[in-house]
């Protein structure tokens, strides 16, 4: 039935088309990580004219990277997706690989992303669970609100109950139970009316118990070292020279928390010192 639901209501998202290449469905993969759908289609696009494979991003300096990576967040995502590319166009002669050990050793990439990216990307039989697919399952099939902080290996084979045996139903199928999650069972505002499982879901059954789990907070941006990082790494951004001490220190008022962002920035690797100030990797 989810099946069914995603054939007539998939979003046309470029990387699910099918001339869409493993590298261009890796990059997207690294993009998504904690960003919404609608703030990495343009990113995305620029990036795969750019570097429409991996030797192209290579052989640019990392700092490219972070500078066209622009205000995604999370910026050490663009430094492992270059490391990535290194990686894959000096030890697997330019191509992404398509084994999910191999894709697990390149830099960046954990088991979710390898599991996506075999899936997506060549089709395979895996587990993909993303918070969007593990709250689908956890609905249906254990009638709880949210599933736990961790996978456990309970969860895993629960979800594996759900998987199709043919490797391309599979790969549909977390595509799919992934779009279920993200349009229509979502985390605040469930549109159950629309859901095509709605019938079959325990947690609906069950009246909707609300979580008693662990509270679930959102994440806080505004005036976060998150936020002072990102200012940082925006004058960077917009200058092809080294940006002095001075011009930095302008770019955020608490000189305090302004000295912590810019020492975690420096350990990140996301911004090197030089003789005349600071510049991009």
């Amino acid at each position: 039935m989810i099946l069914r639901w995603y054939d007539s209501n998939a979003r046309d998202l470029p990387w699910r088309r099918p001339d869409t290449t493993p590298w261009q469905i890796m990059i997207s993969e690294f993009m998504l990580q904690q960003t919404p759908v609608s703030r990495v289609l343009e990113p995305w696009q620029r990036w795969v004219e750019r570097w429409p494979v991996p030797a192209a991003l290579a052989v640019e300096p990392a700092g490219e990277a972070v500078r066209a990576w622009g205000r995604l967040g999370y910026p050490r995502r663009a430094l492992r997706l270059h490391g990535a590319a290194v990686a894959i166009d000096r030890d697997h002669d330019g191509e992404v690989p398509d084994d999910l050990d191999t894709l697990r050793a390149l830099p960046g990439v954990g088991d979710y992303t390898a599991a996506a990216i075999a899936s997506f990307g060549f089709g395979q039989r895996h587990l993909v669970l993303d918070t969007n697919v593990r709250r689908v399952i956890t609905r249906i099939a254990a009638g709880v609100q949210y599933p736990a902080v961790s996978i456990s290996a309970a969860e895993r084979t629960l979800a594996a109950t759900f998987l199709p045996r043919r490797a391309d139903r599979a790969a549909r199928w977390a595509a799919a139970s992934m779009e279920l999650g993200a349009v229509v069972c979502t985390a605040r505002s469930p549109a159950c009316e629309l859901c095509p499982v709605r019938d079959h879901c325990a947690w609906r059954a069950a009246g909707y118990p609300a979580w008693s789990g662990p509270p679930r907070r959102g994440q806080a941006y505004d005036g976060t070292d998150r936020q002072c990082r990102g200012a940082i790494l925006a004058v960077l951004r917009g200058r092809d020279d080294p940006a002095p001490l001075g011009v930095l220190t302008a770019a955020w008022p608490d000189h305090d928390q302004f000295t912590r962002a810019l020492d975690s920035l420096i350990t990140d690797g996301l911004i090197r010192p030089c003789p005349t100030g600071f510049r991009l990797p």
